[in-house]
């Protein structure tokens, strides 16, 4: 998880395949974050979640909108992107880990009453996942091909 208020800089993940990747961007105060989460439940494995909240959905969320609000975001500004969510490597999987990790997103969203402003979810290509902090822009890059979500 990261959080930056330097407008000249990026925020980038790479190979988002099951795991969740989450943008989220105050355009008013210019405060941005990405966290990259490879699970949904932190109750697995609690003290593995106490060293490292960020690997959970339910945990690294809920403790990157907290930062953001800390450094002075607002809710009404928000802008949040979601990408990866898939099923790696094409398998199918009795844990769908992916699908998971996106249903717990939309639950602390709803909770929370924060709108998802765009998604590139599901599917089995790895994604790499952009905040261009000059715009604002969320950009997926799945192999040579390049769009905005």
């Amino acid at each position: 998880m990261k959080i930056i208020k330097d407008t000249s800089e990026s925020l980038i993940t790479y190979s988002l395949g099951s795991c969740l990747g989450l943008t989220v961007y105050d355009s008013q105060n210019k405060i941005g974050g990405l966290v990259h989460c490879l699970l949904p439940n932190a109750k697995i494995d609690e003290e593995k979640a106490a060293k490292n909240p960020y690997m959970f959905v339910e945990t690294g969320v809920t403790a990157l909108f907290n930062q953001m609000f800390k450094l002075g975001a607002s809710r009404k500004n928000l802008i949040v992107k979601a990408a990866g969510c898939g099923a790696a490597l094409n398998t199918t999987s009795q844990f769908n880990i992916g699908e998971r990790n996106f249903t717990i997103l939309r639950k602390i969203l709803w909770k929370n009453n924060i709108l998802l402003n765009g998604k590139d979810v599901g599917g089995s290509k790895p994604r790499t996942m952009i905040l261009e902090m000059e715009t604002g822009e969320t950009t997926i890059k799945v192999g040579a091909e390049r769009y905005k979500i």
